[in-house]
């Protein structure tokens, strides 16, 4: 999973730097970054799923999973609906693709913490 997380936590600071640049009052980033940020992130949910039906993940990276194709096809209605069009990116609904990927990435996190017992 940690190579997956990888793949995510850069992802992540794609998406970080594509919100700025839309919060500063641009209308939608780079294309070259945020395809970039999609083929990071699509990369990370296809080996998370691999390793998901190989060998096995806990239920937080099971839920993580869930959020990460939530967020998936929040990013292509974004990419395909605004951006691939030159239109201005909705800025709620960046907002929510933003929280809903964030959520997913920290259960991932969480679901890699050792775990104490006794």
């Amino acid at each position: 999973m940690l190579p997956a997380t990888i793949l995510f936590a850069l992802a992540a600071l794609g998406g970080l730097t594509m919100a700025v640049i839309r919060l500063r009052g641009a209308p939608r980033p780079p294309t070259w970054l945020a395809m970039l940020h999609g083929l990071l992130a699509a990369s990370g949910l296809v080996l998370l799923i691999y390793v998901a039906l190989t060998t096995g993940v806990p239920r937080m990276a099971q839920i993580a999973i869930v959020l990460f194709v939530l967020a998936a096809l929040g990013g292509a209605y974004l990419n395909l609906g605004f951006h691939a069009k030159s239109l201005p990116l909705p800025i709620p609904i960046m907002l929510v693709h933003a929280g809903v990927a964030v959520a997913g990435f920290v259960l991932l996190v969480l679901a890699q913490l050792p775990v104490e017992t006794g």
